[in-house]
């Protein structure tokens, strides 16, 4: 069987290990801000400026890093990505000054990119038929959020007996090692010869005077505001706004004794329950339109984000909303991904997505940034809460109107 109709191959393996190291070390970066925060006196605002420059210097890198693959090859990025990114993570833990650490954070935004999901879905895209593609960048997705399980309770245990700084280099030395993979990730061209024939500039000058591409570019802006903001909030929201760990309670008896344990498991348990969500959104993305499958994901966290601040927070509540969003939470990176190779074909699969990516943490660093001024400002996160939950429902509507028909460019391979 050729290599391109299995769903399982080794370059989607290699695939997953990169996606999830990339987010075992991002998704844990909340657990740091009080330690930082503390040992230093800084403001909840400088650790978390660090953090939103962070995640736009990803949405900066990412297309630059997807036309570098498209131009010299997938795996030179990545190596490319790998360095930048655990130079990034040395250089943070030397940082004794906000300004250090916020100047650091962009190498460390753009190695984020350069292992990625802009190079790496485009890899696997061109590796995957079309009746599995959705599944294989589902497949993908939740090996994120397999990291996103791993990192934060990693990083919490490292904090238990080493410094931050040490924990930096443990995880740099991690970045690395995914060099080591590179080998086994060799990608075919499953394209069809008008696609190969196409320069990048045709195919970009197309998609940007497309209506679709700029509602599908829109709304991906709410997706980076919320998860941003509650990947490097939402850890410290629940150690300091949850009602207390009840002794003798379920959670006491499994070793959560404390709320800021709880915050890190949060974390995990977005993760966790995303990697169900985001496979059954790649299996749905061959069945339905995915601009419906999009307007109900994010209809569905809008919801469950009004519902989460109106009510009472508790440690139950952590947890139930934990699961909800993480049902929801990258469901909507195989379905955008997805429906940008669907419209424009593959040749430069991973620029056109990785430029609507640059919307997602554009959003990104406005949920993690406004999330610390509004913290420091007001002593809580409601109101940055409540525009997640605005745009949310922004999200939901604007993806109605795109036109989800297959372009000439994208003709079937």
């Amino acid at each position: 069987m050729p290599q391109s109709v299995r769903l399982l191959n080794p370059i989607l393996i290699v695939a997953c290990i990169i996606i999830t190291v990339n987010f075992a070390v991002r998704g844990s970066f909340g657990v740091f801000q009080i330690p930082i925060a503390e040992e230093f006196g800084w403001l909840r605002t400088d650790f978390s400026m660090a953090i939103a420059i962070q995640n736009l210097a990803w949405g900066i890198g990412q297309p630059i890093f997807a036309a570098i693959a498209e131009k010299v090859g997938d795996r030179r990025a990545i190596v490319l990505g790998a360095l930048v990114y655990a130079a990034g993570m040395v250089l943070s833990a030397w940082s004794v000054t906000p300004f250090e650490h916020q100047m650091y954070a962009w190498l460390v935004g753009f190695g984020i990119a350069g292992t990625g999901f802009g190079v790496v879905l485009a890899v696997v895209g061109r590796a995957s038929s079309d009746e599995n593609r959705s599944m294989s960048l589902a497949i993908v997705t939740a090996a994120g959020s397999f990291g996103q399980v791993l990192g934060a309770p990693i990083a919490e245990w490292l904090l238990t007996f080493l410094p931050w700084q040490q924990v930096f280099i443990v995880f740099a030395i991690a970045v690395l090692a995914l060099v080591l993979t590179l080998p086994f990730m060799r990608a075919p061209q499953p394209m069809s010869k008008v696609e190969q024939e196409e320069s990048m500039a045709r195919i970009l000058g197309k998609a940007l005077r497309d209506p679709s591409y700029a509602l599908i570019f829109l709304g991906f802006f709410s997706c980076g505001y919320q998860l941003g903001f509650i990947t490097a909030h939402f850890p410290a929201f629940v150690t300091e706004m949850c009602g207390p760990i009840q002794p003798g309670g379920v959670l006491h008896s499994i070793g959560i004794t404390s709320t800021s344990a709880l915050g890190a498991v949060s974390i995990s348990l977005i993760g966790l329950a995303n990697i169900g969500g985001t496979l059954l959104a790649g299996w749905a993305g061959n069945r339905f339109p995915k601009k419906y499958l999009l307007a109900a994901v994010y209809t569905g966290r809008t919801i469950a984000a009004a519902l989460f601040i109106v009510f009472p927070i508790t440690p139950l509540s952590v947890i139930a909303f934990s699961l909800v969003m993480g049902s929801l939470w990258l469901a909507t990176v195989p379905l955008t991904s997805g429906l940008v190779a669907h419209l424009y074909g593959l040749r430069y699969m991973g620029t056109l997505y990785g430029i609507i990516f640059f919307s997602h943490q554009v959003g990104s660093f406005l949920g993690v940034w406004l999330g610390g001024r509004m913290y420091d400002q007001y002593g809580d996160y409601t109101t940055v809460w409540w525009i997640g939950v605005a745009i949310g429902a922004f999200s939901a509507i604007i993806h109605l109107p795109i036109r989800e028909n297959r372009r000439a460019t994208a003709a079937a391979v």
